[in-house]
């Protein structure tokens, strides 16, 4: 079994932004094999390893691809540093582990995937696993911290909208067609702050603007807004893309792509009660969160219809940010954790 410690710190290494996840995935399917996995790479470019071969389907589902930006990868007081060391090729690597550390239980078949594109809002990984497995339990590789398990994520939808028109004069009374997109964009705000008013976090819309280009050549002038909203449950993708349709100024194409409902899993399941369990044995009281954010639980949840969490070492807070890192006394008490979950299902 490699060292779980030299094992993040080997994926962390590996630059692996989303669609160029194929450096990782040839990694990790080499070292599952080192360790006792069948592991091969699938059509979607994920890493995929088994174990086992019963017919009970434990699916540890995590992705590879992280989000730009180079966070210099290094150990200082405990903790490793990296881009992805909290999202989420720790609780990747805490699948592996874990799993490794079990080995092939009687009755079990645990299946680990290290997806593409979770972070791209195309899910391409977790939406090809959904044809290829049929689970009884899935665990999803987020950060929820040792003594936490996510029951809930919000929906999302992402849109972009492109507008042109001909330059004028910066005295001309005439609105320009920079002024139009930002007002498209205070409405969408507006909306969103009517319809979420009383309502707790988990029940709000969240929208978030993400770019804003403005162009001028001399003889025309545009603007591209690109922006994601996060979606209750109250609401569908659909819901959202009418009513931002619906506000939308005349001029300007509109188009929208990365649409996931909300998905909420149960709390009384068997997965979440050896969740309990495994968290209490290590003499912490588990906790439950919901989460504003998206992940590849919003694509299998829906299809698959199992018992689901997400489940991970990191603090979500640290995700996507230049001081990205995961502590490794956190991550071993995961691993530990997740191999008795393992062993209680």
């Amino acid at each position: 079994m490699m060292d779980p410690d030299l094992l993040l710190r080997r994926m962390v290494e590996i630059p692996s932004l989303s669609g160029e996840e194929a450096a990782l995935a040839s990694f990790l399917v080499e070292t599952m094999r080192s360790i006792g996995f069948q592991a091969s790479l699938d059509e979607a470019g994920n890493a995929v390893g088994l174990l086992g071969n019963g017919s009970k389907e434990i699916v540890l589902l995590g992705h590879m691809d992280t989000v730009p930006g180079v966070v210099p990868v290094r150990i200082d007081d405990g903790k490793l540093y990296g881009r992805g060391s909290v999202d989420a090729k720790g609780p990747l690597a805490t699948f592996i582990a874990a799993a490794a550390q079990v080995g092939a239980l009687p009755g079990k078949r645990i299946v680990v995937v290290g997806a593409t594109e979770e972070e791209a809002a195309s899910s391409k990984g977790a939406r090809h696993a959904t044809q290829t497995f049929s689970p009884n339990f899935c665990v999803i590789g987020e950060p929820s911290g040792t003594r936490a398990v996510t029951l809930a994520y919000k929906g999302r939808i992402v849109l972009a909208y492109e507008a042109w028109a001909h330059a004028a004069h910066s005295a001309s009374q005439a609105g320009s067609v920079l002024e139009v997109g930002v007002e498209f964009w205070n409405r969408i705000k507006r909306w969103a702050e009517e319809w979420s008013a009383g309502k707790k976090m988990f029940d709000r819309l969240d929208p978030a603007l993400r770019e804003i280009r403005s162009g001028h050549d001399g003889l025309e002038e545009s603007i591209h807004l690109r922006a994601s909203i996060r979606i209750p449950p109250a609401l569908s993708p659909d819901d959202v893309r009418q009513q931002v349709e619906g506000l939308k100024p005349g001029p300007g194409q509109l188009r929208f792509w990365g649409a996931d409902p909300a998905y909420r899993a149960p709390k009384n399941t068997p997965l979440v009660r050896a969740f309990l369990q495994a968290i209490r044995e290590q003499g912490t009281e588990p906790a439950f969160k919901v989460k504003s954010g998206t992940s590849d639980m919003n694509v299998v949840g829906q299809v698959w219809n199992c018992p689901i969490v997400a489940y991970g070492p990191g603090d979500s807070a640290l995700d996507h940010t230049p001081n990205e890192h995961l502590d490794l006394a956190e991550y071993q008490q995961a691993i530990a954790i997740l191999s008795r979950v393992l062993t209680l299902l």
